[in-house]
């Protein structure tokens, strides 16, 4: 999201002296989770579960005994052509799901103190017990695309199922099933889905002067609000450059993929938005003005940085610890790890 200055200017006189120039803050969308497999359906034990992995760097062991929601999209079969494909976003926001911990009397002292975890074997959360939903789903309504039919004598059904499509086969339907009702659609439409387990305790302010915020993913939508607030407030009056907001996905795995920090999106909207301001110049001088404006432009990489921990405060250098609620912090690495040069 972008916005132009009232004042700017693609004038090419002095060389383009007289050209605005990009200000941008970038940031990242993306936190360390737990996501559903693209094969969700798991049981062990006479229990539910789903398939899920580790996204990003995780604090996996902060995952054990929370109320777990599920978010994402939603890819659909249009109900108006189903040979087109819509997405919509989806949110179960309610405690779903949990990974439960092992109770304390089945463990070793020596599991205690390591708590190493198994991320294939012990982060599958729990959805439901095999028993209840056996007793508690209708013939035909959840996992198969069962379809009932009339018999000879018209009052009794049958149930046959459809063939398989190499995807719904290998879903959990009580997923699919909880995922359609969410969207008011039918399972046969969902095609496909990206979802996400996420905490479902709300943030909440702490401390005994209330100066703390208590909440997960702060990094980075912390960042992201503030950068996309500061841009919807922006006084365009007066301003001379063009004000830019780039947020990004995949941050927490490199930021490598098609639509990360390190893909093209950054330096082709910088281009193609100074190519329609600058529209109407000459070919030879447009390529001047825009090397004038990229080089008046300047591009802030905003995150959250850690604050020392009284607890551990052997891990920050003695000289450089950040503290909570005392401004912002300005990040510098010797390895050039960091934007700030």
């Amino acid at each position: 999201a972008f916005t132009v200055g009232a004042s700017y200017t693609n004038n090419s006189a002095n060389g383009g002296a007289s050209v605005g120039g990009f200000k941008i803050i970038g940031g990242h969308t993306d936190s360390p989770n737990l996501k559903i497999k693209p094969r969700s359906k798991r049981t062990a034990s006479g229990c539910i579960q789903l398939g899920v992995e580790c996204y990003g760097g995780g604090l996996w062991h902060t995952w054990f005994d929370r109320d777990l929601g599920i978010s994402g999209r939603v890819l659909l079969r249009r109900s108006d052509d189903n040979h087109k494909i819509e997405q919509r976003l989806v949110r179960l926001d309610r405690a779903i799901l949990r990974v439960s911990n092992l109770a304390i009397h089945l463990q070793s002292v020596e599991e205690r103190k390591a708590f190493a975890v198994n991320k294939e074997d012990h982060l599958s959360p729990i959805l439901a017990m095999e028993a209840q939903k056996a007793l508690s789903m209708p013939t035909g309504v959840v996992g198969s695309d069962d379809k009932e039919e009339d018999g000879a004598d018209n009052n009794k059904k049958t149930t046959t199922k459809t063939k398989d499509d190499g995807w719904t086969e290998y879903q959990e339907p009580l997923l699919l099933q909880l995922v359609a009702d969410e969207l008011g659609v039918s399972v046969k439409d969902i095609v496909d889905f990206e979802l996400n387990l996420y905490d479902v305790q709300k943030a909440s302010l702490g401390g005994a002067y209330s100066e703390f915020i208590h909440s997960g993913r702060l990094d980075n939508l912390a960042s992201c609000f503030l950068a996309v607030q500061a841009l919807a407030e922006h006084d365009v009056e007066g301003d001379t450059d063009i004000s830019l907001v780039a947020l990004f996905d995949h941050e927490e795995v490199g930021s490598s993929s098609a639509v990360g920090a390190g893909s093209p999106i950054m330096a082709d909207a910088v281009k193609r938005i100074s190519s329609a301001l600058l529209a109407g110049s000459s070919s030879s001088s447009t390529d001047d003005l825009y090397q004038a404006t990229i080089s008046k432009s300047f591009c802030l990489s905003v995150d959250q940085a850690h604050a020392v921990h009284p607890n551990y405060a052997s891990k920050h250098e003695k000289n450089h610890q950040p503290k909570m609620n005392d401004g912002m912090v300005i990040k510098r690495n010797a390895n050039q790890r960091y934007a700030t040069n």
